[in-house]
């Protein structure tokens, strides 16, 4: 990584410790973070030569980047070479990185889950079980439900939303506290 400016190797190197944490290996965040930041598509040898990995290692780590969509793939004019570049918008990343953990994680869940609650109970600890199961699923549902009206939002409404943090919490006690009848918080 000796080719890389002060400001692109710390970048790169902190977002492959991240990647670690979020369930990625340090070489597919590593190379993320390289073509994020680079102002043109790289290719494979590009990559390698820039990270000092083997050429195998890039490519494995390419793949793993396009089964997540994080990066597209890219052909150059008279040149033979696959390409690569990642979306410079953070919402776009933002909401593909959602999308695909609610695929690879919450849908499997939320089938297992289902096909739980089907199941006729045959103590009393499997009753109790499931409704624990039942109150996840809920959540899990409650969740996905609140993920998809999200996920229709404009980058600036989301935004915009966000923002207002605790100012929703206090909105929604007010409005409890202006219906008749409602119970005080």
């Amino acid at each position: 990584m000796s080719t890389l400016s002060p400001l692109v190797h710390s970048f790169v190197s902190h977002f492959g410790e991240m990647g670690s944490r979020w369930g990625i290996n340090r070489t597919v965040g590593q190379i993320y973070a390289l073509i994020f930041v680079s102002p043109t598509p790289l290719n494979a040898d590009d990559i390698a030569e820039q990270l000092e990995f083997s050429r195998s290692n890039v490519s494995m780590g390419l793949k793993e980047l396009q089964a997540w969509r994080l990066v597209r793939l890219r052909h150059l004019p008279g040149d033979r070479r696959e390409y690569f570049e990642a979306p410079t918008d953070a919402w776009e990343i933002f909401r593909t990185l959602a999308e695909e953990r609610r695929r690879r994680e919450i849908e499997p869940t939320l089938t297992m889950l289902r096909s739980a609650l089907l199941e006729t109970p045959t103590s009393e600890a499997d009753r109790i079980a499931q409704q624990r199961l039942r109150g996840m699923h809920e959540l899990i549902e409650l969740m996905s439900t609140w993920f998809d009206d999200v996920q229709k939002l404009d980058a600036k409404t989301l935004s915009q939303l966000m923002k207002m943090g605790s100012k929703v919490q206090r909105l929604l006690e007010f409005t409890r506290k202006a219906k008749p009848g409602a119970p005080a918080a």
